[in-house]
């Protein structure tokens, strides 16, 4: 009969690495519940209703995020690592050129998802650390994302990360103020890629 690496755990072991187990889904829990809550109502979304929503109770979510502040900096951070995890997940199974459209689709729903969020956390003044650290991860991996489809031939090479990021955000604005919402978003990035291309190869779908 096959063993598992808890089968010879004394007892105590393995109910703590259970409760361990339980107390990250209710932390996950907690983040998408959250995540749904502020995007809705902003970052003044009752917490009772966010603690409801999980599925857990009010002091369950104080336990794990004793104040407004520290569950709206995890949703924010999730956002980034979750955008971030799907880079690398698009270019170990997407040309290059469309693991980059497909990540930027990603990203102008996290700018749209973390404005509020961060103006909530500029109000606290203890933004400075995450936004550091959020920034490089996003540069980390959409740098990454960039220099491959410039090595693929599917951007020009004078295009640079900035460049591309900026583009973005403009993108997400547009879509926030607009009608057409996520749909001009996606429309406009799509139209973008033509110009980003070399010129001569403008026109023909990337590879």
């Amino acid at each position: 009969m096959k063993t598992t690496p808890t089968d010879n755990l004394p007892p105590f072991a393995t109910a703590v690495r259970a409760r361990r187990a339980d107390a990250q889904r209710n932390v996950e829990r907690l983040i998408a519940a959250a995540r749904g809550a502020f995007a809705a109502h902003g970052a003044t979304a009752p917490l009772d209703d966010i603690a409801r929503s999980a599925g857990v109770g009010a002091g369950t979510l104080y336990r794990h995020f004793p104040t407004r502040l520290a569950l709206v900096e995890a949703v924010y951070r999730d956002s980034v690592e979750r955008l971030c995890a799907e880079g690398a997940h698009l270019a170990a199974t997407e040309s290059p050129a469309d693991a980059l459209v497909d990540w930027l689709r990603g990203f102008v729903i996290v700018v749209a998802e973390k404005r509020g969020l961060a103006a909530a956390l500029n109000e606290e003044g203890q933004a400075s650390e995450l936004f550091a650290q959020c920034h490089a991860m996003i540069n980390a991996t959409g740098g990454e994302l960039l220099d491959r489809a410039k090595r693929a031939g599917a951007v020009r090479d004078d295009i640079t990360l900035g460049d591309v990021l900026k583009m973005a955000k403009a993108f997400a604005h547009a879509a926030e103020t607009s009608p057409e919402g996520p749909a001009l978003a996606e429309r406009l990035i799509g139209l973008s890629m033509d110009g980003l291309r070399p010129r001569a190869s403008r026109g023909r779908a990337p590879d």
